[in-house]
């Protein structure tokens, strides 16, 4: 795979395109003859290549290394440059489109047009037609890799990709994907409180993408697991938000209506890094649903595990002491 991926970057270096078609459909065949530690060293030749071509060149190669970081690559050899150059790709993409607009261009920027989209923008823009036609890449190099849990704790810049990924939600393909998961906690200790007895959970998760998903994991965990009164979900609403078919038929029926701390709703199109903090903890209360509730989708993020762990349930002082400390339902009747 290193010596493939040195073809690869060579191809890149003198534009041949048809060489390195060649070597990219060598990869699959490498990849699935190859351990983790010949796709670490892949990527760490792949690495100052992506540094070098940079925004513009660099895309293909950035969006190779990624797709080596899915299937098993260490990332700590190319994180680093795939988050600075994704961040410096989006932040450029997403001032062409009034560029353009500006120089008199009509509808969005043709790739396959690109001498006359560089005419059209002037030379000194360049960087930003050339981050365009290359930002899809940078988003395809990070958003699968980024499902990994491990790819997500070796991330740096992460403030920085997440703002230009916020920017760039509504013009780059893909890019949209990618806040929720710059956002997801790993390995967050929450507290739920159950209202109507007064019982009280820690809880450990991580990889969850939105609050739908948070949902039905807190009611297999607590309903499922006996902890709490209730129907459980179905297994397949389980699997749904888990690791089987995202889109179960029939759909997934809401247990709960969870309140924050402060008696907020914590709306279920949201995610749980909304939810606020009381204490230095994220404090999620489970009241009974007011009404039927019902969604389609288990998870956003189809390859990312889920983490949902009752670590302990608190003893009786200790869950009146978090039981007075919140607010009543802000919307109960």
């Amino acid at each position: 795979m290193p010596d493939i991926c040195a073809d690869l970057v060579a191809a890149v270096g003198r534009r041949d395109g048809a060489a390195f078609d060649a070597a990219e459909a060598a990869l699959p065949r490498a990849v699935r003859r190859a351990d983790g530690a010949e796709m670490t060293r892949a990527v760490a030749v792949l690495r100052p290549a992506i540094e070098e071509f940079g925004v513009g060149s660099g895309g293909e190669l950035a969006r190779l290394a990624g797709g080596l970081l899915e299937v098993g690559a260490d990332p700590g050899a190319v994180i680093g440059v795939l988050a600075l150059h994704g961040a410096e790709a989006l932040e450029a993409a997403v001032l062409l489109p009034p560029l353009w607009k500006g120089r008199g261009g009509v509808g969005r920027p043709d790739p396959q047009r690109l001498p006359e989209v560089l005419e059209r923008c002037g030379p000194e823009n360049r960087h930003v037609v050339e981050a365009w036609f290359a930002a899809d890449e940078w988003v395809r190099a990070l958003l699968v890799p980024l499902q990994r849990r491990e790819v997500r704790a070796a991330l740096p810049h992460r403030e920085r990709l997440l703002a230009a990924a916020q920017a760039a939600a509504e013009v780059v393909e893909g890019a949209s994907f990618l806040p929720g998961l710059l956002r997801v906690l790993d390995d967050e200790t929450v507290v739920v409180l159950h209202r109507a007895d007064g019982r009280a959970f820690e809880v450990t998760i991580g990889g969850i993408g939105d609050n739908f998903q948070l949902h039905t994991l807190l009611a297999h965990a607590l309903i499922g697991g006996g902890l709490l009164p209730g129907t459980p979900p179905e297994p397949r609403w389980v699997a749904a938000a888990t690791d089987g078919d995202p889109e179960p038929r029939g759909g997934i029926q809401g247990q709960f209506n969870l309140v924050d701390a402060f008696g907020e709703w914590i709306w279920n199109e949201g995610a749980p890094a909304d939810i606020p903090l009381l204490g230095g903890r994220r404090v999620i209360v489970v009241d009974p649903p007011p009404y039927p509730r019902g969604w389609n989708a288990g998870r956003v993020y189809p390859l990312m595990a889920p983490l949902a762990r009752v670590d302990r349930p608190l003893g009786a002082a200790e869950a009146a002491e978090w039981m007075g400390r919140i607010a009543p339902d802000a919307y109960a009747r």
